[in-house]
């Protein structure tokens, strides 16, 4: 078994294809059912059974390949840390993150980085959801991503960071942009502009605000329920725009810094200090496996954002300075 061997049987797996994966290799079909057919003399079991549409791997197929997948994605980085070694050229750092993430979160840390580690390059890939930033670092395309905190993913180590409390935005003249708060259940009869679709922080917000069938919060029995919004975004910094230009109030979570509100100035940002903040921070295979350059970006980046301290407010007790917080990881 090689490992070109195990990259096929992978590339097949998640492609439920052999002829598209022979497309992908430049090879031909025949080729890549050989690799396959190696590998299952070598194990002495079917790894692969056809279905009607293309193949499937079987019960002993999907356990080689949740292990090649983890191991074949800790050898490509460790090789590009080998090539970066070599090349001695300071080596790069790859980084997923949202399509606004560097401009909110990783501005100011950038420069301060680029300054002491002139020779380290510096490679940013925009994704369009946390799940599609676990699945680049899962297949070792990047060393780190920003995500939303979420639930438990396997062979991922979540980082908490920083906690971004939620606020309802509004226009400068709208009558609840006088309040210093607004309470949760104040949100029922608003038709809010939707966060993304499937994000992190939508399915947050609706499950802290108990969404359904359009309405937020609960329904009190003859009460009006506001229909669902017919306005959705792609990011929190659409939201702002629309409800500036008063399409409509949107929850988001208030971002660090100046930035997000600076060139918004007929909109209010109104506190809604009874949900809890939103944790975002850094999503990697393994932290004990990043080369020094990623663990330098990574907690220069926490520095900004916590005012000097890595991981100020979220450090799990008895951390060492200057260690991001424990991870939040699955065993298997």
């Amino acid at each position: 078994m090689t490992l070109d061997d195990l990259r096929a049987f992978v590339a097949v797996c998640e492609a439920g294809s052999l002829s598209a994966v022979a497309r992908d290799l430049g090879c031909t079909q025949s080729a890549v059912s050989q690799r396959v057919k190696r590998l299952e003399r070598e194990a002495g079991i079917g790894l692969l059974e056809r279905r009607p549409r293309g193949v499937a791997p079987t019960a002993a197929g999907r356990i080689l390949h949740r292990a090649a997948l983890d191991g074949l994605g800790t050898l490509d980085l460790a090789l590009r840390r080998l090539a970066d070694m070599r090349r001695g050229d300071g080596g790069t750092v790859r980084v997923t993150t949202g399509a606004t993430t560097v401009r909110h979160f990783m501005s100011d840390a950038v420069v301060a980085f680029r300054d002491r580690q002139p020779h380290v390059n510096l490679e940013f890939h925009t994704e369009s959801s946390s799940r599609r930033c676990f699945e680049a670092v899962a297949d070792g395309d990047c060393d780190l991503a920003w995500i939303t905190i979420g639930p438990p993913v396997r062979g991922i180590e979540q980082h908490p960071v920083i906690g971004l409390p939620w606020v309802l935005a509004v226009r400068a003249d709208d009558p609840l942009a006088a309040r210093d708060r607004i309470e949760p259940d104040e949100l029922a009869g608003l038709r809010l502009i939707r966060l993304p679709e499937n994000s992190t922080s939508r399915m947050r917000l609706d499950g802290h605000l108990g969404h359904r069938e359009g309405a937020l919060g609960p329904v009190e029995p003859g009460e009006e329920v506001p229909g669902p919004s017919a306005t959705s975004v792609a990011d929190w910094d659409t939201a702002l725009l629309l409800a500036e230009l008063g399409v409509g109030p949107a929850v988001v979570p208030r971002l660090p810094g100046h930035r997000a509100t600076a060139g918004h100035p007929g909109l209010r940002l109104v506190p809604i200090p009874a949900l809890p903040p939103l944790t975002t921070g850094w999503a990697v295979r393994q932290w004990a496996a990043l080369g020094p350059a990623a663990v330098e970006f990574a907690e220069t980046v926490n520095r900004w954002l916590t005012g000097g301290t890595s991981t100020a407010g979220l450090r799990p007790p008895g951390a060492a300075p200057g260690l991001l917080p424990q991870a939040r990881t699955t065993g298997s």
